[in-house]
């Protein structure tokens, strides 16, 4: 633990010279900086020496093997001496070379043709530029420029991933954003702006989307863009109708279907891809965040060779696009989740665990739904049970921080709170953070007179 002096000064430089994202002025002066100084397993510990159990792979979601695996940091360590990096387009290395073979093997279907990135942002832009590329160049739609997204869709914060997003306050950043993007009916669990019944609502959301595309144009719309499952106010899983209905209108109208698993990737949901679970191959497939296991920025665009092959040329570029040692880290990740039998134990543990806080937590009086895949669920609240109606206030943030005080880091996502336990976590640390998160949601409903 750090000596009061140390931490004083930690506090101030992070003060003076850090710019936070998405953290308000009056949160920093009320409530400082978090300085995380070291990570060990599925543990934390900050700079005032308190160690919290990570039920959230880190705000990102991204450490999905927790923190200190010696193994990728040896790996990486040995590709930097060898050769740290090969430079961008002709120049690739072997570990991106490799990297894009395992991919072709991971991926659903036809999807064997990769392009390498940085972050989820950078993998949403290229996946909008390859998209309208191919429709200029196979002839298909040569004038379409518009996508479609969704909704309470987050697909990152650069500037063409910013125009089809709907959700965090990234989205409030002034006019005008990139032309051509519109938005349709987002599938939502539980509570939907109609009051509609569930599966009438998903098929709502497919039919908003063709009579989308008759209104833009089908000539016009180049693509359309989607979270498997989104994370707006927690893990909204649609049925599988709704994407097989997708599909269908996707190809039916030429538009180009882009899966973003950003989040979903790399063993989230139980699978290696959430589109296996819903049984749908996109065109386009976006990847980052678990790629690496938080241990390097990497991510991925991929396709198929026919949308591939139709490009003479891609006019696209990032400078360190394959990083050799982030590709590195990210084949060594693939190799640990195969080795250890992680995806399936995502799958089979993750049921249990959504059972467990079903049963644990539904019967309280302001739990108004527990839903979840894999190793990711969320605890939707309600003030009232009939109405599903939402605190308009910080109960739930109050939740999500009494959990954090009893040692266990989930996060707040509007209406709900998210965990998404890293892919090595214990049955034992599962149940702890469902024993935590129950004598949470019941101190707050108690201490505000809610129970």
């Amino acid at each position: 633990m750090f000596e009061k002096n140390d931490i004083q000064r930690l506090d101030a430089k992070a003060r003076n010279n850090t710019i936070f994202s998405l953290v308000s002025k009056e949160d920093m002066n009320t409530s400082g900086p978090s300085l995380y100084m070291s990570g060990d397993g599925n543990y934390v510990v900050d700079h005032k020496g308190r160690r919290f159990l990570d039920m959230l792979s880190s705000t990102t979601r991204s450490n999905s093997l927790g923190y200190g695996n010696k193994e990728i940091a040896q790996v990486m360590y040995d590709q930097a001496e060898n050769m740290q990096y090969s430079g961008a387009g002709l120049y690739v290395s072997e570990p991106q070379v490799e990297l894009a073979a395992k991919l072709a093997e991971l991926a659903p279907g036809k999807l064997t043709k990769t392009c390498l990135v940085s972050g989820g942002s950078e993998a949403t832009e290229t996946a909008i530029k390859l998209a309208r590329q191919y429709q200029h160049q196979s002839g298909s739609k040569p004038n379409s420029y518009k996508i479609i997204s969704r909704w309470n869709a987050y697909h990152g914060s650069t500037m063409g991933a910013l125009s089809v997003t709907d959700w965090l306050s990234v989205r409030e950043i002034e006019a005008p954003r990139m032309p051509g993007a519109s938005f349709v009916a987002n599938p939502m669990c539980y509570r939907n702006p109609y009051g509609m019944d569930e599966d009438a609502y998903f098929d709502h959301c497919a039919q908003h989307l063709e009579r989308q595309i008759l209104h833009e144009g089908p000539d016009q719309v180049m693509a359309f863009i989607g979270e498997p499952i989104m994370q707006a106010n927690g893990v909204q899983i649609p049925s599988k109708k709704y994407w097989k209905t997708v599909r269908e209108i996707c190809s039916h109208y030429g538009v180009l279907l882009i899966m973003d698993e950003v989040i979903t990737g790399f063993g989230r949901t139980g699978h290696w891809f959430a589109s296996e679970y819903f049984d749908v191959e996109p065109d386009i497939l976006n990847m980052a965040k678990s790629m690496s296991a938080g241990f390097a920025p990497v991510g991925a665009v991929m396709t198929t060779k026919e949308i591939a092959d139709t490009m003479p040329l891609f006019r696209h570029v990032h400078t360190f696009g394959g990083h050799a040692t982030c590709c590195a880290a990210a084949n060594k990740v693939i190799e640990i989740k195969q080795r250890d039998g992680l995806i399936d134990k995502a799958k089979n543990l993750g049921e249990q665990f959504g059972a467990d806080l079903k049963a644990t937590l539904l019967e309280h009086p302001i739990v108004g739904d527990v839903r979840g895949l894999g190793f990711w669920h969320a605890v939707d609240f309600t003030s009232d049970k009939v109405t599903k109606a939402v605190f308009e206030d910080d109960t739930v943030t109050a939740i999500v921080q009494r959990m954090r005080d009893h040692g266990v880091i989930v996060g707040p996502i509007g209406t709900s709170l998210e965990i998404a336990p890293p892919l090595t976590s214990t049955k034992e640390e599962l149940d702890e953070c469902v024993r935590v998160c129950a004598q949470s949601i019941d101190e707050i409903a108690k201490e505000r007179s809610l129970a």
